[in-house]
């Protein structure tokens, strides 16, 4: 009995068969192979998911503000929950007090901030809303109210400005060298052009599209809320710092790490507030001897950041209420003082030439600031105490919500 032939098997070609008849594959695989509609099914599925899971998140992760909330300092950079927290503004008549660590509050409690003690001098809770952020710049403070702080618009807004970031080259990042600051991915990533700023085009490229597409800003959520800012692999290959170095994660499951309840700050930070050992004067004897090489506004990086967070916020329907100061001249050789002051009185030229209230309160004693421009629990009393009084800023607080021209 003769075998019979496989039917992949190498056909003669010059073997007579019907007409049309095709050659079988030689070998074949089993992939599936989609048409122009099933990839377009596919591909309206996937944009499905990116478009709902970070909407569906928001209503089944719990997220606990409560009186007096910031967001925690383990989680500074987890803007997608910053969003968040603006898109709880139920009440219009809530007032949004923005800056960085000053407005934050960076040697105090949750109770010991600027937004807390306005709400105590008002006879009010929770009008005052802490919109402050650990480490931010003004470079970088634009970036986050421009791609996260859509939420705040139509209502009060105080604007805290803060001049130890025009303090030197340095510091307004105009250095050419490259330099490691706070909140890279929220700093404008092409233009204008930052000279410190030396992140090749794939990592810029990846910035701006976080910023613009929620799906990512919430994977980034997951990772710095329950993987300690860590991608997934970098969680699972993380090490205790030992030596030799354990792996505690390798075998971990990584979904358990997903609570489903944002990371509250504690209690009773270490840290922080009266009872922290960082709590305490800048100085004992209140000397000053810090020399600061001022930048001149007209090429300063980060006063341009902050006019156009101005411009930005008004153009939202906010009316703004800017805060200048105070910095802690204490820290300063007298004959800092001058240059500063000067510095000080541009920038609210600018602001009554743009018709935006402002403030710049009285430097406060010196054993109320933590540093160079943090006060302690009561600086920001006295801070508090300081603005109620004013009568620009009373006047402002009472008026109705306007639009800004």
């Amino acid at each position: 009995m003769k075998p019979t032939a496989h039917p992949n098997a190498a056909r003669d070609k010059s073997a007579p068969g019907k007409a049309g008849d095709a050659d079988p594959p030689y070998f074949a695989t089993n992939t599936v192979r989609l048409n122009l509609r099933q990839w377009a099914f596919v591909g309206g599925v996937i944009l499905a998911i990116v478009l709902a899971t970070p909407c569906l998140w928001k209503h089944l992760e719990r997220f606990d503000i409560g009186t007096d909330y910031r967001i925690p300092y383990d989680l500074s950079k987890d803007y997608w929950l910053y969003q968040r927290r603006m898109e709880r503004l139920d009440n219009p008549e809530q007032v949004v007090v923005i800056g960085d660590s000053v407005v934050w509050g960076e040697f105090v409690l949750p109770d010991g901030t600027l937004p807390h003690f306005l709400d105590r001098e008002t006879d009010a809770t929770n009008r005052f809303v802490n919109g402050g952020v650990n480490g931010l710049f003004p470079l970088a403070l634009e970036g986050l109210i421009r791609s996260y702080g859509g939420p705040i618009h139509d209502r009060k807004v105080i604007l805290h400005c803060n001049l130890l970031w025009m303090s030197s080259p340095k510091a307004d990042l105009q250095t050419a060298k490259e330099e490691k600051f706070n909140h890279p991915k929220l700093v404008p990533q092409f233009s204008p052009r930052i000279p410190c700023y030396r992140a090749d085009a794939n990592v810029r490229l990846s910035n701006v599209l976080e910023r613009r597409v929620p799906f990512f800003g919430w994977t980034e959520h997951l990772q710095t809320a329950y993987f300690k800012q860590n991608s997934l692999i970098d969680w699972t290959l993380a090490d205790d710092g030992g030596l030799p170095p354990k792996f505690p994660n390798t075998y971990k499951n990584p979904v358990s790490q997903i609570t489903m309840v944002v990371p509250a700050a504690p209690e009773d930070d270490p840290l922080r507030g009266p009872a922290s050992p960082r709590h305490k004067p800048w100085s004992t004897t209140g000397e000053g001897t810090s020399r600061f090489e001022w930048v001149d506004l007209d090429t300063s990086l980060q006063w341009g950041a902050f006019q156009r967070l101005v411009n930005l916020l008004r153009d939202r329907g906010n009316d703004i209420f800017v805060v200048v100061g105070p910095l802690n001249e204490h820290t300063m050789i007298p004959e800092n003082r001058a240059a500063f002051h000067q510095l000080v009185d541009g920038v609210r030229e600018w602001l009554d030439a743009g018709q935006v209230p402002n403030f710049a309160p009285d430097v406060l004693p010196s054993d109320l600031y933590g540093d160079t421009s943090h006060p302690l629990t009561e600086g920001y009393a006295l801070l508090a105490k300081q603005l109620v009084e004013e009568r620009r800023f009373k006047e402002w607080l009472e008026a109705g919500a306007e639009s800004s021209p």
